[in-house]
């Protein structure tokens, strides 16, 4: 491992984010979810408007997700594991994300909307019913992707969810993530994608028993 490897991992040492950490997260949200799959196929052709993108995921992490307390990022910002505790909402959400990364959001015609909404309809249809945690977004960046970076961050977020004893989702519309996932606990339940759109893998990892202390 040379040494600017070694200065980097050193600068991600992971914590919960904080307020200050909305506007870097964000940059390294828009950037990363620019080019994902579902999300491009759901708002349609017409390029990415980075500026709306980060702009729309700031107001998502320091309006909702960051005062939930269970967004995970590194010291450096340059990694997020944006998860949602049980009972939180998430309507809305991908439609959201679709407007924010399309070029021209006034011009995202009826047919894209739709296509946005059926993303959404099936992400809905497919959660548990039982509380669980939602990995709404994760992302490292290119520089320190195949450290071990993304396996950290879902440990650090799965020791306090197995503390608590509830169950994890998430989908991924990237095949080749999907082992790191099944490292960490998951099981994959499915391609949820409508018709049409490219694979989107739900899955779920089971609830295991609360570490917390027993009340007396």
């Amino acid at each position: 491992m040379d040494d600017d490897r070694n200065k980097r991992l050193a600068g991600a040492r992971l914590r919960k984010a904080v307020l200050s950490d909305a506007a870097p997260l964000a940059r390294l949200l828009a950037s990363t979810f620019l080019d994902d799959p579902i999300t491009a196929w759901a708002a349609g052709p017409g390029g990415a408007n980075l500026a709306d993108a980060e702009a729309y995921y700031r107001a998502v992490l320091s309006e909702r997700d960051i005062p939930l307390g269970a967004v995970w990022t590194s010291a450096d910002g340059e990694a997020c594991a944006d998860w949602l505790p049980p009972g939180a909402a998430r309507a809305g959400g991908f439609v959201g994300q679709s407007v924010a990364l399309t070029l021209d959001p006034e011009a995202l015609d009826a047919g894209r909307r739709a296509r946005a909404a059926a993303v959404e309809i099936a992400m809905e249809a497919h959660h548990p019913a039982e509380p669980h945690y939602y990995l709404a977004f994760m992302a490292v960046a290119p520089a320190l992707r195949g450290m071990g970076l993304g396996s950290a961050l879902l440990g650090a977020a799965l020791r306090q969810i197995d503390d608590e004893g509830v169950a994890a989702w998430l989908e991924t519309s990237d095949p080749n993530i999907v082992p790191l996932y099944e490292r960490a606990g998951f099981v994959a339940r499915g391609d949820i994608a409508p018709a049409g759109a490219p694979p989107l893998i739900a899955m779920e990892r089971a609830a295991r028993a609360s570490r917390r202390p027993s009340e007396p």
